[in-house]
């Protein structure tokens, strides 16, 4: 018998096993009300919270996985009196709630979005142009790809066009000029998965929905630690670069292209440039603005900083006056098309022009006139991006269709109250849920992706937290830094998987300097990744213990005064309330009369 078939087999026979013994147990057990009949009577959600695990980890997809353990244990749910039969009628209703989800409708945009720009170049020009200025110092390229990677991230949204894009780009340079492996391998692979935390991810989208809450206001939350993160992997980087320089070289004089006519590059122009613009960018905000601060007062500023700095670029070529360098006009001009995606997108989002839904769709625009204006957009690009994004949307709903049919079940057998007890016993308080809860998270993505865990995992865990009086988007952002592990995790990490498929598994011959390269091995991926999985845990404690760098969300909401509401109520008086001053001289007080007609 082949390998591959042994757990489906296994998987069968666990089945078959199962029914053939509720069969023989269900007639005498279950009338005298012991044996298995009493068992699952007190015990029906952790068996079958514990069943769909065993199905999962018997290679099960997940989406059929979910659908079928519903339905089987509603059969046995409605056989011990445990379950309502008629509860099985709103499922067409819950399904089709799934598909009229409005905020699900951004998850096709923002993922066609990524798909677009993957093969728009943007990833080249930025990270050839952002490698050459960062290239000189040591650790450059891979400050290099970080900055990209969070750029992208804010762009894109899709973890696998990230790490492949700058895994294609990246790596053949990094291992050209001397960077050790597993630095190279680790720093890309961790790059691209900053694109789970950073707006406009998918992740957050999906966690908003299952927890109820404002995509717009999971976005504001996941911004500020998406970009300390981004700022811990450089911090990781330049400890490297000073404990270890030979592992992160700079780039020689030869490989800087970017430079004037004498030679020079003359990078302080592009500072002076970044500080007017800064300053102008700032006082504006500051005068004109009633923003002060907030992730959407940084993504304005940022906007109005890099139109402001186009501006200087384009009258300086324009009219040849010979201000900027080479360099730094190349920078500004590269660095546009994706800052002005962030603000198309994040911008219209954060000041309540456009939901996430409607700003994913202005991203997709703005993705296809951006490829077309590069030249890019073919009907070929456009048909496979348009298939990726059915394939991915697809799997999303079927999954979210068998959570639903799942969750019917459990929340049918009191399962959400048992979770709920559970975690809300726990020693501790708040502290102690969110300890274990984010422990259990980080075993389970050693095994299940983040669609599994969000919408298996995350709808168990936000009644018990609401309870706790946990701030719902302060514990989705927690819980979207805890499952980026799961794209890094060795051996099961996606961004891994994505990273292998393009670093090179023979040696080869390096087509500028004609050496031969020795391969990146699997090993030395894994290895890479694993500070960066280190760097991501420290992240989540930090937000546990700084919450404020996802409450200041609520900093830009409408702050309602309860005790003026309350006074403008008591102040309104209803004329003829005690029986005067109603016109016609009704009287309100008086007993109806039924049958008389009124007085002329």
């Amino acid at each position: 018998m082949h390998a591959h078939r042994l757990p489906r087999v296994a998987g069968l026979l666990l089945a078959l096993t199962v029914l053939a013994f509720f069969g023989l147990h269900t007639g005498d057990a279950f009338a005298a009300g012991g044996g298995v009949g009493d068992f699952l009577r007190v015990n029906m959600a952790p068996v079958m919270f514990a069943a769909l695990v065993v199905f999962l980890l018997l290679g099960y997809p997940v989406a059929f996985a979910l659908a079928a353990n519903g339905l089987l244990f509603a059969l046995i749910g409605i056989e011990l009196g445990l379950f309502q039969e008629n509860f099985l009628q709103a499922l067409p209703e819950r399904i089709y709630g799934t598909m009229n989800n409005d905020v699900l409708l951004a998850v096709p945009f923002f993922t066609f979005m990524g798909l677009i720009l993957e093969r728009s170049g943007m990833a080249e020009d930025l990270l050839d142009t952002i490698g050459q200025l960062f290239g000189p110092i040591r650790g450059g390229l891979a400050y290099a790809v970080i900055f990209v990677g969070a750029l992208l991230a804010a762009t894109t949204g899709v973890v696998a066009a990230s790490v492949i894009s700058m895994g294609l780009i990246s790596l053949p340079i990094m291992l050209r000029y001397g960077y050790d492996r597993r630095l190279a391998s680790g720093v890309i692979a961790a790059s691209g998965t900053l694109a789970q935390i950073i707006p406009p991810s998918l992740v957050l989208i999906v966690l908003a929905d299952q927890l109820g809450r404002s995509v717009g206001d999971m976005y504001e939350g996941a911004f500020i630690p998406g970009l300390v993160l981004s700022a811990m992997y450089a911090g990781y980087v330049f400890l490297v670069t000073i404990i270890w320089p030979a592992r992160a070289p700079g780039l020689p004089p030869e490989a800087q292209t970017l430079r004037d006519a004498d030679g020079q590059t003359r990078r302080f122009s592009l500072l002076v440039v970044a500080l007017i613009s800064l300053v102008l960018a700032y006082g504006y905000m500051k005068l004109f603005t009633k923003l002060t601060a907030g992730a959407d007062f940084v993504v304005l500023t940022m906007s109005l900083m890099v139109a402001i700095a186009f501006v200087i670029a384009l009258i300086n070529k324009l009219f040849g006056l010979g201000l900027l360098s080479r360099m730094t006009e190349q920078v500004i001009f590269v660095m546009v098309p994706p800052l002005a995606l962030i603000f198309l997108v994040l911008g219209t989002i954060f000041i309540g022009v456009a939901t996430p839904t409607e700003g994913g769709a202005m991203g997709a625009a703005g993705a296809i006139l951006l490829a077309y204006g590069k030249k890019r957009m073919t009907f070929e690009l456009l048909k496979q991006a348009t298939e990726s994004t059915a394939k991915l949307s697809a799997f999303v709903l079927f999954i979210l269709v068998g959570a639903r049919v799942f969750s019917l079940t459990f929340y049918g057998v009191n399962g959400h109250l048992w979770v709920e007890h559970l975690l809300v016993g726990l020693p501790g308080g708040a502290t102690g849920f969110l300890i274990v809860v984010n422990v259990m998270v980080f075993l389970l993505a050693f095994f299940l992706d983040f669609f599994e865990l969000a919408f298996i995992v995350v709808p168990l865990l936000g009644p018990a937290a609401e309870k706790l009086g946990i701030d719902l988007i302060w514990f989705g952002v927690i819980l979207g830094v805890n499952m980026q592990t799961s794209f890094m995790h060795p051996p099961f990490g996606f961004a891994l998987f994505f990273l292998r498929s393009v670093a090179p598994k023979n040696p080869y011959k390096d087509r500028v300097t004609g050496r031969m390269m020795e391969p990146v091995t699997t090993g030395q991926i894994y290895w890479g990744a694993v500070p960066f999985v280190v760097i991501q845990c420290i992240m989540v404690a930090l937000v546990v213990i700084f919450p404020g760098m996802v409450m200041h969300y609520k900093a830009s909401a409408v702050q309602l005064d309860q005790k003026a509401i309350d006074k403008q109520f008591d102040s309104i008086q209803i004329p003829g309330l005690g029986g005067t001053g109603l016109p016609g001289g009704f009287d309100l007080n008086a007993p109806p009369v039924i049958g008389v007609p009124p007085k002329p």
